[in-house]
Parts: C-alpha cells; sequence; structure tokens
C-alpha cells in the first residue's frame, strides 16, 4: 500500500511537471501583402515574408527572460501597380530589402522589455525582389510583372535597432491594458524613429509572457498561462529620417533611375487578433497607412499574418 501510494505521489509530481515544462524554442513566419484585404490592389509595400527563430537563455540580474534570435526576411515594394511599361508612371520606386538579422531582449518583472537587433542586407537587384514577385505572380496565377528596370541600384546595408516596450495602464482583472512601444533605426537602409501606443483586450498575459512581444518562450516554467486571445489597436507615428528604398543606397552616387524624397512623418494604425495555445501562435492584422511620399496617388494597407510554433 506504501509502495502504491509512493508510486502515485510520484507519477503526480511528474505528470505536474511535465504540464509545466518550458517550451524554449519558437520557430515560425510572418508574411506581409495586401492581397489578404482583396481589395484587387497591388502597390508600394506589395510583399514582405519573415522567418524568425528564438530561443529563451538563461536570465540574470533583474531581467525575468532574456531571449535571442534569428531571422531572415525580404521586403518587396512596386509602384502603384507591378506592371509599369512607363518610367512616367513610376510613383513609387521599384525596390527590395533582403537581410539577415539577429536580436537579443531582455523582459522585466514590471512588464517592460528591451530589444537590440542588428540586421546586414541589401537593396537593388542583388535583393531578388523582380525574380521572387515574379515567381509569387506565376504561382497565384495573377498579372505579369513589368517595372523592374526602373529599381533602386544596389547597396549593401546595415542596420541596428533598439526597441523599448513600456507598460503603461492595466486593469485588476487583466482584461485590457495600455503600453508604449518605441523603436530607433539607425543604418544606411533604414534610419528613424518611431512611438506608438498598444491596446490589447481579452484573455491577456503580461508582456513578459505574451505574443505582444514575442516572448511565449521560457526556458523557466511561467506561472503564467500560455493561451492568450485578444483584440488590439496600435496607432503609430513614425519619423523618416532615411529610406533607401525610396532614396536610393545612402552612400552611392547613381541611385538608381528613379527616386524621391520620403515625407518625414508617416502615420500608421493596426487592427487586429492574437490567439496563442500551448504551442501555437497566430496573429492576423490589418494596417493603414499615410503616404510615405508627394508622388504617391494613393496611402496603401495591407494584412499580415503570423504563425509560430513552440517546442
Amino acid at each position: 500500500m506504501r509502495f502504491f501510494l509512493l508510486s502515485l505521489i510520484c507519477v503526480c509530481h511528474i505528470t505536474m511537471f511535465a504540464q509545466n515544462k518550458p517550451y524554449r524554442h519558437e520557430l515560425g513566419f510572418r508574411s506581409d501583402n495586401d492581397v489578404y484585404l482583396a481589395s484587387k490592389q497591388d502597390r508600394y509595400y506589395t510583399n514582405g515574408l519573415f522567418i524568425h527563430y528564438r530561443q529563451a537563455a538563461k536570465a540574470k540580474d533583474s531581467a525575468v527572460k532574456k531571449i535571442w534570435g534569428i531571422s531572415a526576411g525580404q521586403e518587396m515594394y512596386n509602384a502603384r501597380s507591378g506592371n509599369i511599361k512607363n518610367i512616367v508612371n513610376v510613383d513609387r520606386p521599384f525596390a527590395s530589402y533582403l537581410y539577415a538579422g539577429a536580436s537579443m531582449q531582455w523582459l522585466k518583472s514590471n512588464q517592460n522589455s528591451v530589444k537590440t537587433e542588428l540586421q546586414i542586407g541589401t537593396i537593388g537587384p542583388a535583393a531578388m525582389g523582380e525574380e521572387a514577385q515574379k515567381l509569387l505572380h506565376q504561382v497565384v496565377g495573377f498579372y505579369e510583372v513589368s517595372g523592374w528596370q526602373y529599381q533602386v541600384n544596389n547597396e549593401l546595408g546595415i542596420n541596428a535597432k533598439l526597441g523599448l516596450h513600456y507598460l503603461l495602464l492595466k486593469n485588476r482583472q487583466r482584461t485590457f491594458d495600455f503600453s508604449l512601444p518605441l523603436l530607433a533605426e539607425l543604418g544606411n537602409t533604414y534610419s528613424g524613429l518611431s512611438a506608438g501606443l498598444l491596446f490589447r483586450t481579452g484573455n491577456i498575459n503580461p508582456l513578459n509572457h505574451s505574443v505582444a512581444t514575442q516572448s511565449t518562450v521560457s526556458s523557466t516554467s511561467e506561472k503564467e498561462k500560455n493561451k492568450e486571445l485578444y483584440f488590439y489597436l496600435q496607432p503609430n507615428l513614425k519619423y523618416v529620417a532615411y529610406n533607401a528604398t525610396i532614396q536610393g543606397g545612402m552612400f552611392r552616387t547613381d541611385k538608381g533611375p528613379v527616386t524621391y524624397n520620403p515625407k518625414p512623418f508617416v502615420f500608421s494604425q493596426q487592427i487586429g487578433a492574437a490567439f496563442a495555445s500551448e504551442k501555437w501562435t497566430v496573429d492576423f492584422s490589418i494596417i493603414f497607412k499615410s503616404k510615405e511620399l508627394e508622388s504617391a496617388k494613393r496611402s496603401e494597407q495591407y494584412g499580415s499574418i503570423s504563425l509560430y510554433y513552440r517546442f
């Protein structure tokens, strides 16, 4: 009888430990495209694909959690259409940005966080935007692509990012909160500052273990539940110091056949929903942006889908 009780206690302990087992690794992707809005538009920021791997490391000092990551991505931009026959119709330069990056994030018990990232990439034909867009259009049966002969010229890019995220307000029931995401970018591809206001409502976790901060991996058992389901709004104002996909390479004399100066301030509004289970994360949002340059005929909007798996 004693042996049976001891065995039962051991089994229960093992089961509880298994349920609290942390998932240190996360792998997945984010896809941006205006086709997700079913609006039959294909202009400006027309496609983005990003692959991410994150791993939780043992945190020290005041950090509750430390997460490092690597990523690779490609952004594609065209004019008001991806089928331009005449250079006079290029109201936004054709451009692509292809990069690989590494990041480190520190999250604290007060739900504030700091994230640094370094990217090395290229713009111009070396970024293979023309090849990627033609392949995508062939696969899904879209129109013939034309206009990449007017894209910006090649330039190697080194870009650093510093992101800060501060919790501003939360209610006692933890059904909504407000936080302040800040981002500084410095490099010869992108340079600028941005500030937003993130509002979440629903079944939310603290910002140090949430989809909102890509922090659902952990090196230790989490006290917080893994599941989340919430809706969010995030208005954002960005100051643009330099954008090589519009202005061409910063250090090039011959920047390309068509370049423009960007508007110094760009406003965006993101509306979305996020879901996280024990191992999976799904995030879908719609982004509305003001014009990035005066020559653009219209503002732009696109959809974004993220899917990640933890193990």
